[in-house]
């Protein structure tokens, strides 16, 4: 599918776009999503693309980068998917930008496979006060895709904070396969993220870039780096809810280990006493004695009885 619109918000047709004649159209904003061969070839018979940069549109999993060639600046944003979800992890956009010519506006061409999750509310942003010229549509659709890893960072804090409310509500609860999990997928956001900024900075430091719109890129790059700031934060957050959980698992074991230590110590002296009147001697008074049994048993019970009590002094049970 191609579509197209004037720098102003006016549609117009692909067959009119075509039909300006040769050399790149100006003024406009020329969209191709999941492009046939033949659509392909008809961008490419209209712009001068650079082989590389179509090669990298057509490269499935190609990650963030930017290049400034001499017909265009390109830059490739890959970006997520559903933030919430990592399941359907990433999507990506391509961004041609050809300067004007002949006092004209300038060019945007962006390619995608299937387009991406903001590319429609920036599309119909185009031609508002703020959003008419390609820097500005560039700005736009970086800065929109660098909200995905904000949200992502929210959710990931939210599901930690709740998970952090199940351990302390359940101790025994075992939290460590869901936080490995989300650690794995974390760092490949991350990896995103850096891999984006990268483009960005790259674009501000080298693209062809008006003074008055270098303020929208450089915040659009702090945009990022926040974001990727943030990433950090929530991986050091993975981690202390790690620790803790890890921590909690070692406080149980040892009250656990505590528990059978003070149960056996109540049987070592019952297991003296038993062992000393289970010996075959002839002559033990107390066993001819008419209350032994008793006293055997007031034996037991006033020994657990003391340990109980000096255990529970000294804060051991």
């Amino acid at each position: 599918m191609i579509r197209a619109r004037t720098l102003s918000g006016e549609e117009v047709s692909w067959a009119q776009v075509q039909a300006q004649g040769s050399g790149p159209p100006q003024g406009l904003w020329v969209d191709v999503q999941a492009a046939t061969p033949e659509e392909v070839q008809q961008v490419r018979d209209l712009f001068p693309l650079h082989p590389l940069a179509l090669e990298d549109v057509l490269e499935e999993g190609h990650w963030s980068r930017f290049e400034s060639y001499p017909a265009h600046d390109f830059i490739t944003y890959r970006t997520l998917a559903r933030p919430q979800d990592c399941d359907e992890f990433t999507e990506r956009i391509s961004i041609f930008l050809f300067p004007p010519e002949s006092g004209s506006a300038g060019t945007v061409l962006s390619m995608s496979r299937r387009g991406t999750m903001y590319l429609e509310t920036v599309w119909k942003l185009l031609g508002h006060e703020s959003v008419n010229t390609p820097a500005e549509i560039t700005y736009e659709l970086v800065d929109h895709g660098t909200e995905t890893f904000g949200a992502y960072a929210d959710a990931l804090k939210n599901e930690i904070e709740a998970l952090q409310e199940e351990v302390f509500k359940n101790e025994r609860l075992d939290i460590t396969s869901a936080v490995f999990e989300h650690k794995h997928n974390l760092s490949r956001v991350r990896q995103l993220a850096a891999e984006a900024r990268e483009a960005a900075m790259l674009l501000v430091r080298h693209g062809r870039v008006e003074g008055s719109d270098m303020i929208r890129y450089r915040d659009a790059l702090g945009n990022l780096d926040r974001a990727v700031s943030r990433l950090d934060a929530e991986r050091e957050g993975l981690t202390s809810l790690l620790d803790m959980s890890l921590s909690f698992q070692s406080q149980r074991m040892n009250q656990v280990m505590r528990t059978l230590t003070v149960v056996s110590t109540f049987f070592l002296p019952l297991t003296f006493l038993a062992g000393v009147w289970g010996m075959n001697f002839k002559v033990m008074p107390e066993l001819q004695w008419r209350y032994g049994y008793a006293l055997a048993w007031g034996s037991f019970l006033l020994t657990a009885a003391l340990m109980a009590l000096y255990f529970k002094r000294r804060g051991w049970w």
